[in-house]
């Protein structure tokens, strides 16, 4: 592992995974109690996470200006 992390090519792919989205996952899952979506069909579900996610991007906002 540490001669690929020594390689130009494989660290600046290692850096990637520094970028990850899973803790806002987590947080809306913990936070918001979303274990399952409460509706059926790909563009409900879709509409119920843009939803569930435009909150918390809101929640952040309003959390930062107070």
């Amino acid at each position: 592992m540490r001669t690929r992390l020594r390689r130009a090519g494989h660290r600046s792919r290692y850096r990637l995974r520094k970028q990850t989205v899973a803790p806002v996952f987590g947080q809306i899952k913990g936070a918001k109690v979303l274990r399952q979506f409460l509706t059926r069909g790909h563009e409900k579900v879709q509409g119920e996470c843009d939803l569930l996610c435009t909150a918390h991007n809101l929640n952040k906002l309003y959390k930062a200006m107070g």
